[in-house]
This record gives structure tokens, C-alpha cells and sequence, in this order.
């Protein structure tokens, strides 16, 4: 199956809300917090650790899916004076009002992620601070990680600098807003050079044979109290607003490596015989790979809304299965460290409100550019990090998964051997009658079985719905 991008907004009413409850029961998902957390939520909230420097005079702005009020980064862009860019990246300093070893911290371990479902989301923190006190809202003071990154006129990293800091933002922005604002020009220079940094970036990026996949995002969304899927393609600024952060996850990679204690996000290279099986399935959709165009330049090339290219890029997701994170200590680095997509040392640092080892990852950054020791704290929790942030992982995965499952049942519960158009997005091994299709309307993709000839991967294919049970079966569609 492949991998299914998927975006929650608005709030799903019955009857789905019995289905969803049973999903969190199923899959042990917490509940409300206890009362000693929300209690030291309100006290921390109140009365968070203030940083020493002040830089609530840089015009710092977000740029978030329009319903988010939990927003992790802030962004000011600059021109250098003698040539190239500064990126400021104000990271929220969850650090500022989680105690070690206290309630808080204790239930943000047993947390690790945010879970999002589609009529309510359980958050990795108490909302009085991961929608309040923490989250870097417009014309809020609020303390933070602030990331200086120095680039030359091509995009490289210069120089770096982080350290803890008051910020303010001035405005919250989407990324269709922040899209026509420099596509029509209107747009502030700090905003408007998004575009020129985040593709330079881009360009970086393919020179060094990393991967960024286009794929449609699979959103579910309400309209008047009823539920939809709706497919969303990524808009540039989404990958400009992406590069800001690849850029200070490598940065922060650089600089834990540099001091000998940190923790990555890694991500070994494919097998050969992966990447082979790739160019054989470029061949069955009659994409052109020659042999001295790299994989990397190759998915640049290629356009989502051609379904013999969204089925090749459905089946590059594969690739960029079986990331985990790797901590390192006292100098002695890991033998693997880099992350195979990103071709380069890369960790998580970016969104400390929804995961849990980005606080981490930002604490040992900070001692690691003031030359100081990490925490005793911190260095204590990295050996159980990475099965942590695998338990936390692979719940939040399932949970999308599961979601997805059940909107789709829902939909079309009532529609029982109805006849739909689809394309063949992906063709199982060793039983080609036997993969996944994907319908434009509504926006499903779902497994196709029971025919007994091969299908035909990329092609369009007119299906039979023959299961579709929310909670009880999956969406299954058969050849028509």
C-alpha cells in the first residue's frame, strides 16, 4: 500500500464519532490529562523560564495551515549586506516550561507525538500551552530557540547560530495566502524571498541527490458538519516553507556531530534491488530514466497530476520507509548519519509542541553552540529516545492510516456495487491482480482485488466498490 499523505482540517460529526472512539480504545490513544499536568500546565503557563535576550523587534511571521493554533516556528527572512541571505527560525522553547522529570515531562514520554484524527486531535502537550502560552502566536511575546543561518548568494550555510531568545510574531499566515501574495507580487520582501531562498534550497537539494516527493495529500474536510476527502496538491510555498526547516534540521545535525552528543533522524540508503525494481516500474509506465539521470533529478522531473507519474511517485514513497533515530554520545558518532532522502546528517528540531524529541534535539544544539556540556537531563533521556519516538511513530501512522480507512468506509458505505473510474497506482509483486487504485471523486484510494488478469499499473480502469464497512471492513474495490 503506499504511502497515504494526509491532512486533517475541521471536525468530523456522527456517526463517526463512535467508530473514532473505538479507534483511540483500540489503540490505547490518551485521554485527558491528568489533573497533576494540568496543573503544572497552568503554573508553567503563568510563569515560563525567561530567556535573557531579547529580540521581540524582528518582525518574525508564521506560515501554517489556516485552522493550526499550535504553531512550532516563526520565520524572518533578510538580504545580507554583503550578498547572500539570513534566515532567522524561531523553533517554540517547549524547554522554557516543561520541567525535567516532572509531570509534564513524564506525560509527554508516555504522549510522544500529537495524534490527529478527524474530529479532534490529542495533543502532545496541555492546550493552555501547545495553543497558548508555548505556541508562537501573533502578537504574542514568547520565549524560543532562535536559529540564525547564514547563506551565500547560492543558498549554502555560512554560518549558524542558536541560541534562546524572547521573539514576537507579527502575522500568521497560510500557504495559500503566502502563494498569490509573491505570485502577484505583493507580497514583503521578508516573505517574498521565501521564494528565492527555498529554491535555492531546492536546487541544493538535487545537487546533492536528495528527495523531495510531490504527492498528493489525501485531507479530509467538513462542510457544514459532513465529511469529505478532497486530494491536495502541495503548492510551491509548502516546499519553499519545507526547505526552511530541512535547512535547520541539517544544521542542528552539523552542529550536534561537531560536539560529539546528539540525536538524528536517519534513514539508510535503499537496496540495490529496490532501486531496481523502481526502473523497471518506470518502464511499465513508459517513463523515460536513462541510465546517467539520477533518481533524485528524476522525481523532480515528473508531474503529479499525470497518473502515469503519480503512480511512479507513489511507488518512490517505499524508498523512504524505515527511518528511525539514533543518538551519540561522548564523541563516539554512529556509523550511520546521515538520512538517505535528505543525502545529508539530518534531525528533528523544528516542531517541539507535536514531537517529543525535538525538545531534546534543541537542547543539546544550544550547548553544543555555547561550547557547554548538554544538560545531565537530556543526556539521560537519549538512550531510550529512539524506541520512544518508534512506539510514538508508528501509533501516529496508524492512526492516520486507520482514519483515512474509516472516512473512505463511511463515504461510501451506501454505495455497494457502484461503478467508479480509477487509476492503478501500485501493483502487488508476486500477484499483479492484486494492488491499489486511486479515484478522483471522491478523493479514495483503496485496494482492488479478485480480477484474474494483470493490472495494468498507471492506467486507467473502471472498478466495482464490492466492501466499504466503517470499523468493521475496509474500502475494496474489484475490476468492473
Amino acid at each position: 500500500m503506499p504511502l497515504r499523505h494526509l491532512r486533517v482540517t475541521g471536525a468530523a460529526r456522527e456517526p463517526l464519532g463512535a467508530v473514532l472512539r473505538d479507534l483511540r480504545e483500540r489503540l490505547d490513544v490518551p485521554e485527558e490529562f491528568p489533573a497533576d499536568v494540568l496543573a503544572e500546565a497552568e503554573a508553567a503557563a503563568a510563569a515560563p523560564r525567561p530567556p535573557e535576550r531579547d529580540e521581540t523587534g524582528i518582525p518574525f511571521f508564521t506560515v501554517d495551515p489556516p485552522t493550526s493554533t499550535d504553531l512550532d516556528q516563526a520565520m524572518h527572512l533578510s538580504r545580507r549586506p554583503g550578498g547572500g541571505y539570513r534566515v532567522r527560525y524561531a523553533i517554540a522553547d517547549v524547554a522554557a516550561f516543561v520541567a525535567p522529570g516532572g509531570a509534564l515531562d513524564a506525560e509527554a514520554h508516555r504522549r510522544v507525538t500529537t495524534l490527529y484524527f478527524p474530529d479532534t486531535r490529542t495533543p502532545l502537550h496541555p492546550t493552555v500551552l501547545s495553543e497558548g502560552a508555548a505556541s508562537l502566536l501573533p502578537d504574542r511575546t514568547r520565549p524560543a530557540v532562535l536559529w540564525t543561518i547564514d547563506l551565500d548568494a547560492d543558498g549554502r550555510t555560512v554560518a549558524t547560530d542558536v541560541v534562546r531568545a524572547l521573539v514576537r510574531s507579527r502575522a500568521k499566515l497560510d500557504y495559500a495566502g503566502v502563494q498569490r501574495a509573491i505570485d502577484d507580487g505583493t507580497a514583503e520582501e521578508p516573505v517574498a524571498l521565501l521564494r528565492d531562498i527555498g529554491t535555492l534550497r531546492e536546487r541544493l537539494e538535487t545537487e546533492r541527490g536528495g528527495i523531495s516527493l510531490d504527492v498528493p495529500e489525501q485531507e479530509i474536510v467538513t462542510t457544514g458538519g459532513d465529511y469529505e476527502l478532497a486530494f491536495r496538491a502541495p503548492l510551491p510555498a509548502d516546499s519553499w516553507n519545507a526547505q526552511i526547516s530541512l535547512l535547520t534540521g541539517m544544521a542542528a545535525a552539523d552542529l550536534m556531530l561537531a560536539a560529539g552528543n546528539g540525536v538524528l533522524r536517519t534513514l539508510p540508503a535503499a537496496p540495490d534491488g529496490a532501486v531496481g525494481r523502481l526502473h523497471h516500474t518506470a518502464k511499465a509506465l513508459r517513463i523515460d530514466w536513462p541510465h546517467h539521470v539520477p533518481y533524485s533529478a528524476l522525481v523532480r522531473s515528473l508531474d503529479p497530476a499525470n497518473p502515469h507519474h503519480a503512480a511512479f511517485l507513489q511507488e518512490c514513497t517505499t524508498l523512504l520507509r524505515g527511518a528511525g533515530y539514533t543518538v551519540f554520545t561522548g564523541g563516539d558518532l554512529p556509523e550511520l548519519t546521515t538520512h538517505a532522502a535528505v543525502a545529508a546528517p539530518y534531525t528533528h528540531c523544528t516542531a517541539p509542541l507535536r514531537r517529543l524529541v525535538d525538545r531534546y534535539a534543541s537542547e543539546l544544539c544550544l550547548a553544543a553552540a555555547a561550547g557547554q556540556a548538554p544538560p545531565e537531563w537530556v543526556l539521560a533521556a537519549l538512550p531510550g529516545l529512539p524506541k520512544e519516538m518508534a512506539d510514538g511513530t508508528r501509533r501516529a501512522n496508524t492512526v492516520e492510516r486507520e482514519c483515512v480507512d474509516i472516512v473512505e468506509a463511511a463515504l461510501l458505505r451506501n454505495r455497494i456495487g457502484d461503478l467508479f473510474d480509477a487509476v492503478v497506482v501500485d501493483v502487488k509483486d508476486h500477484e499483479p491482480a492484486v494492488g491499489t487504485v486511486q479515484l478522483t471523486d471522491p478523493a479514495v484510494v483503496a485496494r482492488i482485488e479478485g480480477g484474474t488478469t494483470a493490472l495494468p499499473l498507471g492506467e486507467q480502469l473502471r472498478v466495482r466498490l464490492t466492501q466499504a464497512d466503517p470499523g468493521r471492513a475496509k474500502v475494496l474495490f474489484a475490476p468492473a
